[in-house]
């Protein structure tokens, strides 16, 4: 074992490490490859915070990782002059989630700042809510997202409500990097701790009511919907939220609207994967529902299922839901206000480009930056000029409007359940509205593959890919010539036909993109939240009419196929 392992483990087998994880440790020690696992770097930052399988370890969620953190940012906190030294903290579902926020919360208030702690299980969204509505300068949820069981972790928030970017994640970063394990206290003051009743919950149901219903629609009493959680913390707002919103025919997946640590009624807790979804699927089949949505465990992430034009439910992708509330929005929108570049929607650099185009319809602004919502939410500050309607991404993800700062799927759910509706009221279907969009813009479809790569030699191995193509850039995506190299972690963009280049106005960030002259596009980066690779293809092809639609489908399936094929990671 390397030094840097040896002196991590030495380190952790006596004070002030208490004897339980002293115990655990040398448990640990039976087993040499998880012990490398656990000791062979810290635990960083990801998007916005810090995510990882709970255990013994440096690179492991646990009392003393998240503790570290706390500390650093508690430092940071006092440090400063002239600011609400509040903090907000909510928890999920998952094992550790409320022990482990208990701990966020005893740190902060030892260091004499303010807590207010939600009293069980909340959306992130509503975290992201309460920031702002509390006037806080900091929110953290314990939370793994989408992630298996064995993983936890938590979020980070900044005062504007969105995750922590530049300038502030690495300020925090420098702090936590000052800090001992001997540092950290954990003597709470219970004075300083303030646990928010559930009345809190009826102003964040009436902030997604805002945003999310269309006065337009008279109709939803008769639709019948139904919506899973997936064991996740939205069985605590999703069932108020549509009740107060009219939907009088909602049904519940009962088993998964109870929470569940080890998410025992699926493979995975993820409404990408359409295995997540089957038993609500089965629950619309019988009920003859014309919409089925799930959130993921802390209700950033949603899945949508709709009617396609065989009338089955079809799972819709991240990128078809959100082209799909874009081009909704922009047209109520458009009824009653002269759209221009002063209002904006918002998206990432991994996602569709048929966001550019549906923005250049209506004649506002498009914005892209890198993966996360963070970013998202940093463009809302940074140009207090311009309206922000909404932002999307592939990751099945929306952010309506811009009193919460993340992305949220409850307002999303709520809104889809609306747009379909409409669309009902009006002859239509959200999958005609779909080809619709299609047939204007263009047959824009999208494929991501992700390659699981785990432990140190896993990030290596990440790592060595995406220089791989660095070095040798690809010349062909498909038969269709490559026109651009995008290089985010060089700032550089290059037309390799013309040989000129510009620079990217976006943070550094290790990602290569390939743009074909037919508009093809093929992105590798790695997961900054999974031990992962990600690899995006965008193909596209014209369609005239909703006719054309399933045999252009085929074509486009196969290319990606052949592309993904191609690449063969």
């Amino acid at each position: 074992m390397s030094k840097i392992i040896i002196e991590n483990i030495n380190e952790w087998s006596r004070k002030p490490f208490d004897k339980k994880t002293i115990q655990e440790l040398e448990n640990l020690k039976k087993n040499e490859s998880e012990l490398k696992d656990s000791f062979y770097k810290n635990l960083e930052f990801g998007t916005g915070g810090m995510r990882g399988i709970m255990g013994v370890g440096t690179n492991r969620i646990n009392k003393y990782t998240i503790g570290k953190n706390t500390q650093g940012i508690s430092n940071f906190i006092n440090k400063q002059k002239n600011i609400s030294k509040k903090v907000v903290i909510a928890f999920d579902c998952r094992k550790n989630s409320q022990k482990l926020a208990d701990i966020v919360a005893n740190i902060f208030s030892a260091n004499g700042i303010k807590v207010f702690l939600f009293s069980s299980l909340r959306p992130t969204p509503e975290l992201s809510y309460a920031v702002r509505k509390l006037n806080c300068i900091c929110g953290i949820v314990l939370t793994a997202s989408h992630n298996p069981p064995k993983y936890n972790g938590f979020k980070v928030y900044w005062s504007d409500g969105g995750q922590i970017v530049p300038p502030i994640d690495q300020k925090l970063i420098n702090e936590i990097n000052k800090i001992d394990f001997t540092h950290i206290n954990f003597k709470s003051n219970h004075s300083l701790i303030e646990i928010i009743k559930d009345e809190f919950d009826d102003d964040f149901i009436n902030i997604c009511l805002k945003n999310g219903i269309n006065e337009n629609v008279n109709t939803r009493h008769n639709n019948t919907i139904v919506f899973t959680a997936l064991h996740g913390t939205s069985s605590v707002i999703m069932p108020k939220l549509l009740k107060k919103a009219g939907y009088l025919n909602a049904r519940f997946e009962k088993s998964q609207m109870i929470p569940d640590a080890n998410f025992s009624t699926v493979f995975s807790p993820n409404p990408e994967d359409v295995e997540s979804m089957d038993k609500a699927l089965k629950l619309a089949k019988s009920e003859n529902a014309d919409m089925v949505i799930g959130t993921d465990p802390d209700a950033d992430r949603l899945g949508v299922a709709i009617r396609n034009l065989d009338n089955e439910l079809v799972l819709v992708n991240g990128n078809q839901l959100m082209i799909l509330v874009f081009d909704y929005l922009l047209s109520l929108k458009s009824k009653s206000t002269e759209l221009n570049k002063k209002y904006f929607i918002a998206s990432t650099i991994v996602s569709t480009p048929m966001v550019k185009k549906i923005a250049e319809n209506f004649n506002i602004d498009c914005k892209l930056s890198l993966t996360g919502f963070k970013w998202i939410a940093k463009m809302i500050k940074d140009h207090p000029e311009q309206k922000f309607i909404a932002g999307g991404e592939e990751s099945y993800g929306l952010m309506i409007g811009d009193e919460i700062r993340d992305k949220d799927a409850i307002t999303a759910s709520l809104l889809a359940y609306e747009m379909m509706s409409y669309y009902k009221q009006n002859n239509s279907s959200v999958f005609n509205e779909l080809i619709k969009l299609y047939c204007k813009y263009g047959y824009f479809k999208e494929k991501l593959v992700s390659i699981v790569k785990e432990g140190e030699e896993g990030q290596i191995e990440i790592d060595k890919l995406i220089e791989k193509f660095r070095k040798n850039p690809l010349t062909q995506i498909s038969k269709s010539k490559v026109k651009y190299v995008s290089d985010y972690l060089n700032s550089i963009r290059k037309n390799i036909i013309s040989q000129e280049s510009e620079v990217i106005n976006l943070p550094e960030s290790n990602v290569i993109e390939f743009e074909s002259v037919d508009g093809y596009k093929l992105i590798l980066r790695p997961s900054g939240t999974e031990p992962k690779i990600k690899m995006y293809i965008s193909v596209n092809s014209k369609i005239k009419s909703i006719s054309e639609f399933k045999k252009v489908n085929l074509i486009l399936d196969k290319k990606l196929n052949e592309i993904a094929a191609q690449i063969n990671l």
